[in-house]
């Protein structure tokens, strides 16, 4: 057995169980000692009955007196056992595991874990963890492993538990320790545990000292990891060979006019970040930024002066969005705001191709590997499109500047291809997610950072409220007479997965059905979701738009890209599966005409702290201060909701520790002075290399 080895040929494991760890991205050996516990019961506890006091966390030793299985009116199965640890009977109740009768026999000596409580005014234990015992009270085959000390929990999924995990883990841990190889040189690793030593120790520690030791040094490592590769991306960048600065003060009186020319005026913030921009495309050295703004801020527009003053220096342009809805959407704004100037803009989607293409600089590879041309009609000089601009069919020369619409969809290989489709290109990324500074230095360390801060003139606050099921009805009746009154309504369901499953669309479609034949019999309702055609998602959001439809029902994973002014009300269901940043973002596609919106937050569950954290909403309009918030209350894992970031999963460490964020930065920023190839450091340049898998884009 080594790192490499298949979990799938481990004894125990076998290709059933491989598949259920495949889920939660458990592969190989290696992913299985790097899957961390996310906390840990102290049961190091060891005392008697007796002496228990309700609430405490204890470990007991005794012996299995009675086991029997009862079955409710309800078809549950509890497992009942009497427990005598020679002080006092305690009485151990485990649900739904029917099968512990067969594992567990009366007169079995036990090592038991839980909390107490009193069940039926009887002392207790409730889904107790437990190991069993040789007639001298001795852990049977092996060391304490689920009871008596600071045992870990694991994140889990469908069948296997935390305990089978840890049984696992202990299983793969000895054999392969002394494998692990530390990538860190000696200087910056001072005063840290070693890796083998950290590791052992986060899974199986002594104590909670342990654990914080073991937490900063392999916290330390991904967070140094990804300063690492995103600085040394960055120095690569800045290093590539100077392209023709491009002339802005040449074309001062046309960028004027141009911006003169927009229906609207640019807020202080827009103006703040053209002018950034500017001064990245008079260096001579390939741009690489990123804007980062709220719905409805104005980075399209943005966009737009920037792709006008590229085209002004003869370069085209190509703008990549995540969906196809966003992409049509960019095309028609950008159409909108630069055909008077003679810029054409096409199209080019896995379902629509723009038809008036053509000279030498587009090229269709054939099946024989040779170039034709089609037609002879005229390029446009700006290319609009999704991930098909990525495909090697697009052939495209004179590209000077790529844009990216929400950039953390879209992985590092996907940008680095898309690089590859000019010479040097600058590069403009842009997204509506809030970012934490300390987040997007992290994340976003190759790129420069520009934030538009500011709504324009006119926008109104969206007028959020938590909604309790009591008053669900309520809220059925408000959004009733809204329509009635001519406004439009998003009904957002619950993500369920991380992807858009058929469990997801499934769910959307039960809602859609729900809403449509029980609580808005007379309205008329569409149903978007990710599984259908392209085709049919146009279709349905034209007829949104188009005011056929008075509320549109969406899976959370679609993005609602078409800018419905008349729609007025949000509707998200399950509303705490969603960071408060997602929630934010979600919000701001309603309010944008000059009619009074709302959104209206139905959550799942309704305990205190889920309803208080979902609050922040009602009193918050900043999208940084929420997404600071979630990185306080949740953590870094819900800054961008499923998992697209496209970048860098955290494991351990947060995003909110400052200290160590600044202290893993100081530390690559050394190593990289010292070798900017990091040929001296074969073992770090490996582990980055693994780390990224394409890390380095280019």
């Amino acid at each position: 057995m080594n790192l490499s080895t298949s979990l799938y040929t481990i004894a125990g494991i076998g290709p059933s169980l491989g598949k259920r760890l495949a889920y939660l991205n458990l592969n190989t050996v290696e992913d299985m000692i790097y899957h961390f516990p996310f906390r840990y019961d102290d049961f190091s506890n060891i005392t008697n009955a007796l002496e228990s006091q309700v609430g405490e966390k204890v470990t007991l030793q005794g012996e299995i007196w009675s086991i029997r299985n009862i079955y409710t009116r309800t078809r549950k199965v509890l497992t009942q056992a009497v427990f005598n640890d020679g002080t006092s009977p305690i009485e151990l109740t485990w649900f739904n595991q029917s099968w512990l009768t067969n594992q567990i026999k009366t007169g079995d000596r036990l090592q038991v874990s839980g909390k107490v409580s009193k069940y039926k005014n009887k002392i207790s234990i409730m889904a107790p963890v437990w190991e069993k015992m040789n007639s001298e009270f001795r852990i049977q085959n092996s060391e304490l492993l689920h009871t008596g000390r600071l045992v870990p929990v694991y994140p889990e999924t469908a069948g296997l538990t935390s305990k089978w995990i840890r049984a696992k883990v202990d299983q793969v841990l000895p054999k392969v320790i002394d494998e692990i190889e530390d990538p860190l040189p000696s200087d910056i690793r001072a005063q840290m545990l070693e890796l083998r030593e950290a590791i052992k120790l986060i899974h199986f520690p002594d104590s909670y000292k342990d654990v914080e030791n073991a937490r900063e040094r392999l916290g330390f490592d991904e967070l140094f990891l990804i300063q690492l590769a995103t600085l040394k991306t960055r120095l690569e960048w800045k290093d590539k060979p100077a392209i023709e600065k491009l002339q802005v003060t040449r074309y001062k009186k046309q960028i004027e006019e141009f911006i003169k020319s927009l229906p609207f005026k640019l807020t202080k913030a827009q103006e703040k970040v053209i002018e950034e921009i500017k001064e990245d495309l008079q260096k001579g050295q390939p741009m690489n930024r990123l804007v980062q703004g709220e719905v409805g801020s104005g980075k399209t527009v943005v966009a737009a002066v920037i792709a006008y003053i590229a085209h002004l220096n003869g370069l085209r342009i190509l703008y990549m969005a995540p969906t196809e809805i966003l992409a049509f959407q960019h095309e028609s704004t950008l159409n909108r705001l630069l055909e008077p100037y003679g810029i054409g803009v096409g199209i080019y989607t896995g379902s629509k191709k723009f038809n008036r293409i053509k000279d030498e600089r587009l090229m269709i590879k054939e099946k024989n590997h040779q170039s034709s041309i089609i037609n002879h009609q005229s390029f446009p000089d700006i290319v609009v499109g999704t991930h098909a601009l990525l495909s090697d069919k697009l052939a495209v020369e004179d590209v000077g500047l790529i844009i990216v619409d929400e950039q953390q969809r879209f992985g590092v290989e996907q940008r680095g291809l898309l690089r590859s489709k000019a010479r040097v290109p600058h590069f403009l990324t842009m997204t509506a997610t809030p970012i934490p500074r300390t987040v997007a230095l992290t994340l976003y360390g190759d790129l420069d950072l520009s934030v538009i801060d500011e709504l324009p003139v006119g926008r109104k606050p969206v007028k959020t409220y938590v909604v309790p099921s009591k008053k669900r009805a309520d809220a059925y009746e408000f959004i009733r007479k809204k329509v009635k009154e001519g406004d439009q309504v998003y009904i957002i369901t619950p993500l369920i997965e991380l992807s858009e499953t058929l469990i997801t669309v499934k769910a959307a479609k039960a809602e859609f059905e729900r809403l449509k034949d029980k609580i808005f019999p007379e309205l008329k309702l569409g149903l978007l979701h990710g599984r259908l055609k392209s085709k049919e998602k146009e279709q349905v959001l034209n007829d949104f738009k188009d005011k056929k439809t008075q509320i549109l029902v969406s899976t959370s994973v679609v993005e609602v890209g078409v800018d419905v002014t008349n729609a007025t009300i949000m509707v998200i269901e399950g509303a705490e599966r969603f960071g408060l940043a997602q929630l934010h973002q979600l919000r701001g596609r309603v309010g944008r005409g000059e009619k009074e919106s709302f959104t209206f937050l139905f959550p799942g569950i309704e305990d205190s702290q889920t309803v208080s954290r979902l609050r922040n909403l009602e009193k918050t309009y900043d999208g940084l201060k929420l997404a600071e918030l979630d990185l306080k209350i949740r953590g870094s894992g819900e800054l961008f909701g499923t998992r697209q970031s496209g970048r860098f999963e955290l494991k351990i460490a947060s995003f909110s520790d400052l200290s160590l964020i600044e202290k893993t930065r100081e530390a690559a920023k050394k190593i990289l002075s010292k070798d900017p190839t990091l040929d001296k450091y074969h073992k770090l340049k490996v582990k980055l290399l693994a780390f990224g898998s394409g890390v380095m884009p280019d």
